[in-house]
Protein backbone atom coordinates (compact mmCIF):
# COMPACT_ATOMS: atom_id res chain seq x y z
CA UNK A 1 0.00 0.00 0.00
CA UNK A 2 1.68 3.49 -1.33
CA UNK A 3 1.31 6.59 0.90
CA UNK A 4 3.20 8.91 -1.38
CA UNK A 5 1.86 11.97 -3.33
CA UNK A 6 3.50 15.02 -5.08
CA UNK A 7 5.15 16.28 -8.15
CA UNK A 8 7.25 19.00 -7.59
CA UNK A 9 7.29 18.08 -4.08
CA UNK A 10 6.33 14.59 -2.53
CA UNK A 11 5.04 13.73 0.85
CA UNK A 12 4.67 10.57 2.14
CA UNK A 13 2.75 10.16 5.83
CA UNK A 14 3.05 6.56 8.17
CA UNK A 15 1.93 5.16 11.03
CA UNK A 16 -1.47 4.15 12.93
CA UNK A 17 -3.50 5.63 15.59
CA UNK A 18 -1.71 3.15 17.84
CA UNK A 19 1.72 2.79 16.71
CA UNK A 20 4.85 4.12 18.45
CA UNK A 21 4.73 7.06 16.04
CA UNK A 22 2.77 8.91 13.20
CA UNK A 23 4.84 11.34 10.84
CA UNK A 24 5.47 12.92 7.40
CA UNK A 25 8.75 13.14 4.65
CA UNK A 26 8.41 16.14 2.52
CA UNK A 27 10.76 16.10 0.01
CA UNK A 28 11.73 19.31 -2.40
CA UNK A 29 11.37 21.56 -0.02
CA UNK A 30 13.57 24.54 -0.73
CA UNK A 31 16.92 25.23 1.90
CA UNK A 32 16.96 28.39 3.81
CA UNK A 33 13.30 28.84 4.92
CA UNK A 34 13.16 29.60 8.35
CA UNK A 35 9.88 27.93 9.80
CA UNK A 36 7.37 29.85 12.18
CA UNK A 37 6.94 27.08 14.92
CA UNK A 38 4.37 29.03 16.77
CA UNK A 39 2.49 28.95 13.42
CA UNK A 40 2.47 25.32 13.27
CA UNK A 41 1.89 24.49 16.47
CA UNK A 42 -1.52 26.90 16.34
CA UNK A 43 -2.47 24.77 12.97
CA UNK A 44 -1.54 21.76 15.10
CA UNK A 45 -3.70 23.22 17.98
CA UNK A 46 -6.64 24.11 15.49
CA UNK A 47 -7.10 20.42 14.33
CA UNK A 48 -6.74 18.46 17.90
CA UNK A 49 -8.54 21.65 19.95
CA UNK A 50 -7.80 19.18 23.71
CA UNK A 51 -10.45 19.47 25.91
CA UNK A 52 -12.89 21.36 23.53
CA UNK A 53 -16.37 20.62 23.44
CA UNK A 54 -16.50 19.30 19.82
CA UNK A 55 -13.50 17.16 20.41
CA UNK A 56 -12.63 13.41 21.39
CA UNK A 57 -11.47 12.94 24.67
CA UNK A 58 -8.58 11.41 23.41
CA UNK A 59 -5.93 13.81 24.33
CA UNK A 60 -2.81 14.30 22.55
CA UNK A 61 -0.32 17.26 22.35
CA UNK A 62 0.70 16.51 18.64
CA UNK A 63 4.05 18.05 19.44
CA UNK A 64 6.00 17.97 15.92
CA UNK A 65 9.86 16.71 16.02
CA UNK A 66 11.77 17.19 13.26
CA UNK A 67 14.36 14.64 12.50
CA UNK A 68 15.69 15.43 9.39
CA UNK A 69 16.08 18.48 6.84
CA UNK A 70 16.12 20.96 9.38
CA UNK A 71 19.46 23.08 10.79
CA UNK A 72 20.08 26.09 12.52
CA UNK A 73 16.59 27.19 12.39
CA UNK A 74 16.40 26.36 8.66
CA UNK A 75 15.70 23.60 6.12
CA UNK A 76 18.47 22.29 4.46
CA UNK A 77 16.51 21.15 1.19
CA UNK A 78 17.03 17.62 2.09
CA UNK A 79 13.78 15.40 2.59
CA UNK A 80 12.82 16.77 6.12
CA UNK A 81 11.05 14.83 8.67
CA UNK A 82 8.58 14.99 11.00
CA UNK A 83 7.16 12.82 13.68
CA UNK A 84 4.66 12.94 16.33
CA UNK A 85 4.35 10.30 19.01
CA UNK A 86 1.34 8.64 20.22
CA UNK A 87 1.12 8.74 24.06
CA UNK A 88 -2.97 8.04 25.03
CA UNK A 89 -3.52 5.60 23.01
CA UNK A 90 -6.17 2.80 24.63
CA UNK A 91 -5.88 -0.18 22.23
CA UNK A 92 -8.28 -2.58 24.68
CA UNK A 93 -11.03 -0.48 23.37
CA UNK A 94 -10.46 -1.76 19.94
CA UNK A 95 -9.59 -5.72 20.47
CA UNK A 96 -12.91 -6.81 19.46
CA UNK A 97 -12.61 -4.72 15.99
CA UNK A 98 -10.10 -7.50 14.63
CA UNK A 99 -13.16 -10.02 14.24
CA UNK A 100 -16.35 -7.47 14.06
CA UNK A 101 -16.46 -4.84 11.23
CA UNK A 102 -17.29 -1.28 12.21
CA UNK A 103 -20.43 -0.16 10.11
CA UNK A 104 -19.18 2.74 7.89
CA UNK A 105 -15.39 2.22 9.27
CA UNK A 106 -12.38 1.02 6.67
CA UNK A 107 -12.00 -1.83 8.98
CA UNK A 108 -13.66 -4.18 5.97
CA UNK A 109 -11.51 -2.77 3.58
CA UNK A 110 -8.19 -3.24 5.15
CA UNK A 111 -9.10 -6.41 6.24
CA UNK A 112 -9.64 -7.94 2.23
CA UNK A 113 -6.81 -5.71 1.61
CA UNK A 114 -4.28 -7.44 3.85
CA UNK A 115 -5.77 -10.31 3.90
CA UNK A 116 -6.38 -9.88 7.73
CA UNK A 117 -2.78 -8.54 8.91
CA UNK A 118 -4.03 -4.74 9.24
CA UNK A 119 -3.64 -3.18 12.52
CA UNK A 120 -7.30 -2.87 13.50
CA UNK A 121 -6.64 -0.41 16.68
CA UNK A 122 -8.09 3.07 16.10
CA UNK A 123 -8.90 2.80 13.03
CA UNK A 124 -4.87 2.01 12.05
CA UNK A 125 -3.31 3.87 9.26
CA UNK A 126 -6.76 4.95 8.06
CA UNK A 127 -7.57 6.56 11.42
CA UNK A 128 -8.03 10.84 11.22
CA UNK A 129 -4.86 10.55 13.11
CA UNK A 130 -3.09 10.58 10.40
CA UNK A 131 -3.73 13.92 9.26
CA UNK A 132 -2.32 15.52 12.17
CA UNK A 133 1.37 15.14 9.55
CA UNK A 134 -1.11 16.41 6.68
CA UNK A 135 -1.58 19.60 9.07
CA UNK A 136 2.21 19.99 9.75
CA UNK A 137 3.34 19.75 6.28
CA UNK A 138 0.18 22.45 5.23
CA UNK A 139 1.20 24.65 7.98
CA UNK A 140 4.66 24.35 5.99
CA UNK A 141 3.29 25.43 2.54
CA UNK A 142 0.76 27.77 3.73
CA UNK A 143 3.87 30.02 5.20
CA UNK A 144 5.69 29.37 1.98
CA UNK A 145 2.58 30.32 -0.25
CA UNK A 146 1.94 33.27 1.91
CA UNK A 147 5.73 34.42 0.51
CA UNK A 148 4.38 34.41 -2.54
CA UNK A 149 0.70 36.60 -1.66
CA UNK A 150 -1.19 33.87 -1.85
CA UNK A 151 -3.71 32.92 1.33
CA UNK A 152 -5.68 30.28 2.18
CA UNK A 153 -9.14 30.07 4.67
CA UNK A 154 -12.10 28.49 4.98
CA UNK A 155 -15.24 28.09 6.87
CA UNK A 156 -18.14 25.39 8.04
CA UNK A 157 -20.67 25.78 5.51
CA UNK A 158 -22.77 23.56 7.03
CA UNK A 159 -23.71 21.30 9.65
CA UNK A 160 -26.49 18.82 9.26
CA UNK A 161 -29.18 21.33 7.68
CA UNK A 162 -28.11 24.28 9.32
CA UNK A 163 -26.50 26.26 6.43
CA UNK A 164 -23.73 29.20 7.21
CA UNK A 165 -23.20 32.19 3.87
CA UNK A 166 -21.07 31.34 0.91
CA UNK A 167 -17.85 33.41 0.20
CA UNK A 168 -18.58 36.72 -1.82
CA UNK A 169 -17.26 36.57 -5.38
CA UNK A 170 -14.31 38.84 -4.02
CA UNK A 171 -12.24 37.20 -1.45
CA UNK A 172 -9.73 39.44 0.27
CA UNK A 173 -6.79 37.71 2.20
CA UNK A 174 -7.48 39.23 5.11
CA UNK A 175 -10.92 37.62 5.04
CA UNK A 176 -9.08 34.39 5.68
CA UNK A 177 -6.26 34.83 7.26
CA UNK A 178 -8.62 35.99 10.12
CA UNK A 179 -10.87 32.21 9.50
CA UNK A 180 -7.95 30.30 9.60
CA UNK A 181 -7.34 31.98 13.01
CA UNK A 182 -10.88 30.72 14.04
CA UNK A 183 -11.54 27.30 15.85
CA UNK A 184 -14.99 27.43 14.66
CA UNK A 185 -14.73 29.45 11.41
CA UNK A 186 -18.22 30.98 10.21
CA UNK A 187 -19.12 34.32 7.80
CA UNK A 188 -22.52 34.41 9.57
CA UNK A 189 -21.65 34.10 13.38
CA UNK A 190 -25.41 33.89 14.21
CA UNK A 191 -25.33 30.32 13.14
CA UNK A 192 -22.73 29.00 15.97
CA UNK A 193 -25.63 28.16 18.43
CA UNK A 194 -27.49 26.58 15.96
CA UNK A 195 -25.00 24.35 14.94
CA UNK A 196 -23.88 23.43 18.53
CA UNK A 197 -26.86 22.33 19.34
CA UNK A 198 -27.47 19.68 16.68
CA UNK A 199 -23.43 18.67 17.37
CA UNK A 200 -24.63 18.20 21.26
CA UNK A 201 -27.96 16.81 20.32
CA UNK A 202 -26.72 14.00 18.22
CA UNK A 203 -24.08 12.77 21.21
CA UNK A 204 -26.81 12.98 23.47
CA UNK A 205 -28.81 10.52 21.32
CA UNK A 206 -25.05 7.93 21.01
CA UNK A 207 -25.05 9.34 16.97
CA UNK A 208 -23.14 11.72 14.72
CA UNK A 209 -23.74 14.22 12.61
CA UNK A 210 -21.79 15.74 8.99
CA UNK A 211 -21.32 18.81 7.28
CA UNK A 212 -19.76 20.69 4.61
CA UNK A 213 -16.72 22.50 4.67
CA UNK A 214 -16.16 25.79 1.77
CA UNK A 215 -12.33 26.71 1.22
CA UNK A 216 -11.26 29.58 -0.77
CA UNK A 217 -7.51 29.96 -2.34
CA UNK A 218 -6.88 34.42 -2.51
CA UNK A 219 -4.21 35.73 -4.09
CA UNK A 220 -2.99 33.13 -6.35
CA UNK A 221 -2.05 34.70 -9.98
CA UNK A 222 -3.79 33.61 -13.28
CA UNK A 223 -2.17 30.91 -14.93
CA UNK A 224 -1.31 28.22 -13.10
CA UNK A 225 -2.01 24.64 -13.62
CA UNK A 226 -2.51 22.22 -16.34
CA UNK A 227 -5.27 20.98 -18.55
CA UNK A 228 -6.87 17.48 -18.22
CA UNK A 229 -4.91 15.16 -15.84
CA UNK A 230 -2.79 17.88 -13.99
CA UNK A 231 -5.76 20.24 -13.83
CA UNK A 232 -6.01 22.43 -10.58
CA UNK A 233 -9.28 20.36 -9.81
CA UNK A 234 -8.04 17.21 -10.24
CA UNK A 235 -4.97 17.46 -8.34
CA UNK A 236 -6.58 19.40 -5.76
CA UNK A 237 -9.56 16.23 -5.69
CA UNK A 238 -6.76 14.05 -5.53
CA UNK A 239 -5.62 14.94 -2.03
CA UNK A 240 -8.84 16.15 -0.82
CA UNK A 241 -10.67 12.73 -1.18
CA UNK A 242 -7.54 11.27 0.54
CA UNK A 243 -8.67 12.97 3.86
CA UNK A 244 -10.85 10.45 5.71
CA UNK A 245 -14.70 10.98 6.03
CA UNK A 246 -14.28 13.66 2.53
CA UNK A 247 -17.38 12.02 0.42
CA UNK A 248 -17.95 14.72 -2.04
CA UNK A 249 -15.95 17.61 -3.94
CA UNK A 250 -17.23 20.54 -5.76
CA UNK A 251 -15.66 23.35 -7.05
CA UNK A 252 -17.44 26.88 -7.50
CA UNK A 253 -20.92 25.84 -8.59
CA UNK A 254 -20.39 22.07 -8.26
CA UNK A 255 -23.68 19.89 -8.66
CA UNK A 256 -25.62 23.49 -9.11
CA UNK A 257 -24.38 23.51 -12.59
CA UNK A 258 -26.79 21.16 -13.53
CA UNK A 259 -29.63 23.19 -12.74
CA UNK A 260 -28.44 26.48 -14.64
CA UNK A 261 -28.32 27.65 -18.16
CA UNK A 262 -25.19 29.08 -19.87
CA UNK A 263 -26.30 32.89 -19.49
CA UNK A 264 -26.36 32.05 -15.58
CA UNK A 265 -23.16 30.08 -15.52
CA UNK A 266 -21.01 31.66 -17.28
CA UNK A 267 -18.64 33.94 -15.31
CA UNK A 268 -18.53 37.39 -17.61
CA UNK A 269 -15.30 39.43 -18.02
CA UNK A 270 -14.23 43.04 -17.26
CA UNK A 271 -11.41 45.10 -16.89
CA UNK A 272 -10.79 46.15 -13.06
CA UNK A 273 -7.92 48.55 -12.74
CA UNK A 274 -6.62 47.46 -15.63
CA UNK A 275 -6.61 43.75 -14.23
CA UNK A 276 -9.18 41.37 -16.46
CA UNK A 277 -11.37 40.00 -13.62
CA UNK A 278 -14.92 38.19 -13.84
CA UNK A 279 -18.04 39.38 -12.69
CA UNK A 280 -18.91 36.42 -10.99
CA UNK A 281 -17.01 33.43 -9.71
CA UNK A 282 -19.41 30.43 -10.47
CA UNK A 283 -16.39 28.49 -11.44
CA UNK A 284 -14.28 29.09 -8.61
CA UNK A 285 -11.53 30.47 -10.06
CA UNK A 286 -10.88 27.54 -12.76
CA UNK A 287 -11.24 27.39 -16.33
CA UNK A 288 -10.03 24.03 -18.16
CA UNK A 289 -7.96 23.34 -15.13
CA UNK A 290 -6.21 26.97 -15.11
CA UNK A 291 -6.44 29.63 -12.80
CA UNK A 292 -7.96 32.52 -13.77
CA UNK A 293 -7.01 34.84 -10.76
CA UNK A 294 -10.00 35.07 -9.28
CA UNK A 295 -10.20 33.17 -5.80
CA UNK A 296 -10.22 29.41 -6.38
CA UNK A 297 -13.28 28.38 -4.27
CA UNK A 298 -14.07 24.78 -3.76
CA UNK A 299 -16.71 22.89 -0.61
CA UNK A 300 -16.07 19.51 0.56
CA UNK A 301 -18.88 16.84 2.42
CA UNK A 302 -17.50 15.12 5.72
CA UNK A 303 -19.62 12.37 6.51
CA UNK A 304 -21.18 11.94 9.79
CA UNK A 305 -18.83 10.24 12.48
CA UNK A 306 -18.49 6.80 11.55
CA UNK A 307 -18.28 5.66 15.38
CA UNK A 308 -21.52 5.84 16.79
CA UNK A 309 -23.05 4.68 20.26
CA UNK A 310 -26.38 2.97 18.74
CA UNK A 311 -26.19 -0.63 18.47
CA UNK A 312 -25.14 -1.85 15.15
CA UNK A 313 -25.71 -5.05 12.58
CA UNK A 314 -22.35 -5.96 11.82
CA UNK A 315 -20.78 -10.05 11.08
CA UNK A 316 -17.96 -11.69 13.27
CA UNK A 317 -15.43 -12.73 10.55
CA UNK A 318 -14.02 -15.80 12.76
CA UNK A 319 -17.40 -17.17 13.71
CA UNK A 320 -18.88 -16.57 10.49
CA UNK A 321 -21.85 -15.33 12.08
CA UNK A 322 -24.21 -11.94 11.64
CA UNK A 323 -23.62 -10.23 15.13
CA UNK A 324 -24.59 -6.98 16.65
CA UNK A 325 -22.14 -4.05 17.61
CA UNK A 326 -21.95 -1.31 20.08
CA UNK A 327 -19.02 0.49 19.64
CA UNK A 328 -17.08 1.67 23.10
CA UNK A 329 -14.24 4.01 23.76
CA UNK A 330 -13.51 7.98 22.64
CA UNK A 331 -15.20 9.45 19.66
CA UNK A 332 -16.47 12.83 18.18
CA UNK A 333 -19.97 13.40 17.71
CA UNK A 334 -18.95 15.52 14.65
CA UNK A 335 -15.57 15.85 13.01
CA UNK A 336 -16.27 18.71 10.57
CA UNK A 337 -14.92 21.54 13.04
CA UNK A 338 -11.35 19.75 12.97
CA UNK A 339 -11.52 19.06 9.64
CA UNK A 340 -11.38 22.63 8.49
CA UNK A 341 -7.57 22.90 9.20
CA UNK A 342 -7.12 19.78 7.38
CA UNK A 343 -8.93 20.70 4.43
CA UNK A 344 -6.65 24.19 4.44
CA UNK A 345 -3.64 21.91 4.58
CA UNK A 346 -4.16 19.91 1.75
CA UNK A 347 -5.44 23.08 -0.42
CA UNK A 348 -1.94 24.30 0.51
CA UNK A 349 0.18 21.45 -0.39
CA UNK A 350 -1.79 21.25 -3.72
CA UNK A 351 -1.50 24.60 -4.40
CA UNK A 352 2.33 24.93 -3.60
CA UNK A 353 3.00 21.64 -5.55
CA UNK A 354 2.13 23.84 -8.72
CA UNK A 355 4.38 26.58 -7.47
CA UNK A 356 7.42 24.76 -6.54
Amino acid sequence: MSAVWGDKIKITIFGESHSEAIGVVIDNLPAGVQLDMDEIKREMARRAPNGGEFSTPRKESDEVEIVSGYFDGRTTGTPLCGIIRNTNTRSKDYSLFKEVFRPGHSDYGYYLKSGGNNDYRGGGHSSGRLTAPIVFCGAICKQLLREKGVSIGSHILSIANVKDERFPVNIENGTLEKLAKENFPLLDRSKFESMREVILSAREEGDSVGGTIECAVAGLEGGVGDPFFDSIESRLASLLFSVPAVKGVQFGMGYRFSEMKGSQANDPFEFVDGKIMTKSNNNGGILGGISTGMPIVFDVAIKPTASIFKEQDSVNVVSGENTKLKIQGRHDSCIVVRAVPVIEAVAAIAIYDFLR
